[in-house]
């Protein structure tokens, strides 16, 4: 299902949509420009929440993610 949104645009824009009328689907690529834009503005929410989750980890000392490494390596 789908639902009408309604977007006021200036009198000379909307004349000069009217003019390409025949190069453009307007409805089609306002959607497209839509969808992309939520795409978008969901990654930076969740990078938004993903950078506040590593902010309250606890640090680590110096050289421990070095040691991880190797010892991964060394299991394999």
């Amino acid at each position: 299902m789908s639902v009408v949104i309604c977007v006021r645009i200036p009198r000379k824009l909307k004349k000069q949509m009217d003019m390409l009328r025949g190069y453009a689907d307007w409805s089609e690529e306002i959607r497209k420009f839509i969808e992309r834009r939520v795409e978008e503005l969901h990654r930076v929410r969740v990078l938004e929440e993903v950078r506040k989750v590593v902010e309250q980890l606890p640090e680590v000392s110096r050289g421990t993610v070095t040691r991880y490494v190797r010892e991964d390596r060394d299991s394999n």
